[in-house]
């Protein structure tokens, strides 16, 4: 269809459901606005609940996103929380929730990503997987509680709980299945550095560890490794990575494959785009197809998406350099960009909470990762936008070095 829609229906009532219903408004988008969301909360920011409320204190508003309260009131949204999406007829223009069937004239699909479990664990309380505000309650409950805790995983939620535990005085047990935690996120190297900063705050991290079996009745009593020996919990959380949530979008048209399939333009079909972590697009910035589960990118795409969706005729391309950060032990880790290779340290060592390591792909920088360097990783994240050299990353580095000596 051509021209302005009458109905837009955004699915997913997090940070890019929301941005995606506040960009319509902005923009000067007249017609209905329906903003379908699974959980019964007002969308609130996720990042506070691992990095901010398992370690400080009671829940607080730093979990909410400003204004939220006036979605409905202010900007004219029809907001459908407590109703999950259960199908889509792309052709008909049909949305099925289980509140019934909603038609629209175009949709953004924002349903991000779904925390693996274990199997087996279901019937036993005391194990948890940490992505909305109800984890985090429950999990913070067993902390206050001075629980004995396992975490099962060694990337970056898993590190951020044991961090919290570690603030509050308990001794965490973290399991990590593969030889070398975040492998994926930011190489051997930097795996192997970062993993470091456990031993620093005395956090018995156990590599190339398999879990056999989650031991209890009705609540979890503790963790059987392969190898037959038994660690004691009364708290586990598991950090084993996510899904994107697209079981819903059988038999919808949509093409699904980690994720759903997007053009450049963040368009997935005909009346039909997606943002977030659920959306897998080409990046014209890497010429790669990717998917974030990046707060950052989940909330500048949802915004891109969403003009595209208003005005296709003037649709343009996303480009994003990835960007995401970390909080463990006090410390700040963040990361620009793609790790390819394996990182050369420019600035500090691993053995510090100092750090700036660099990745190369020919004789472009690529990737940037930093450890309480927060000045110099948004100057490196636009050297990677611009396509910048790696000469010219080296130049800058020593630049810095020579600031801060």
């Amino acid at each position: 269809m051509s021209g302005s829609p009458d109905h837009v229906v955004v699915v997913g009532a997090s940070l890019a459901g929301l941005r995606a219903v506040q960009t319509a408004r902005e923009a000067g988008f007249q017609g209905k606005l329906t903003l379908v969301g699974e959980e019964v909360h007002l969308p609130y920011d996720r990042p506070p609940l691992s990095k901010e409320y398992l370690a400080e204190g009671p829940l607080t508003d730093n979990h909410q996103f400003p204004d939220v309260d006036s979605l409905g009131s202010e900007l004219g949204v029809d907001l459908q929380l407590g109703v999950r999406a259960t199908g889509l007829d792309v052709a008909e223009r049909q949305l099925t929730t289980t509140a019934g069937t909603t038609g629209y004239d175009r949709l953004l699909i924002a349903t991000g990503v779904t925390a693996r479990t274990l199997p087996g664990t279901d019937h036993l309380s005391g194990v948890h997987v940490l992505r909305r505000l109800d984890d985090a309650q429950a999990i913070r409950g067993a902390l206050d509680a001075r629980a004995r805790v396992v975490v099962i995983g060694a990337g970056f939620i898993g590190a951020e709980v044991a961090s919290a535990a570690v603030a509050r005085g308990l001794e965490p047990i973290v399991l990590e299945a593969a030889p070398t935690p975040l492998l994926r996120a930011v190489g051997e190297s930097g795996g192997q550095g970062l993993s470091r900063m456990h031993a620093r705050h005395g956090v018995d991290l156990r590599c190339g560890v398999a879990v056999a079996e989650v031991l209890g009745d009705d609540r979890v009593s503790g963790v059987r490794l392969a190898d037959g020996s038994e660690i004691p919990a009364d708290l586990v959380v598991v950090g084993i990575g996510a899904d994107p949530a697209t079981g819903w979008l059988s038999g919808s048209g949509l093409t699904v494959d980690n994720g759903i399939v997007c053009d450049p333009s963040l368009r997935a079909a005909e009346n039909v785009w997606a943002a977030g972590d659920v959306a897998r697009w080409t990046n014209p910035l890497f010429d790669t197809a990717m998917r974030l589960e990046h707060w950052t990118n989940a909330g500048e795409q949802a915004v891109h998406a969403m003009e595209n969706l208003l005005d296709p005729a003037a649709a343009a391309p996303y480009s994003h350099v990835p960007y995401f950060w970390s909080d463990w032990y006090g410390q700040r880790i963040q990361f620009a960009g793609l790790p390819i290779g394996e990182p050369e340290v420019v600035s500090g060592s691993w053995d510090t909470d100092n750090l700036v390591a660099l990745y190369r792909d020919g004789d472009r920088l690529i990737g940037a990762l930093a450890v309480n360097r927060r000045g110099d990783i948004m100057k490196y994240r636009v050297q990677i936008s611009r396509r910048g050299t790696w000469e010219a990353a080296l130049a800058f580095a020593a630049k810095r070095n020579a600031i801060s000596a």
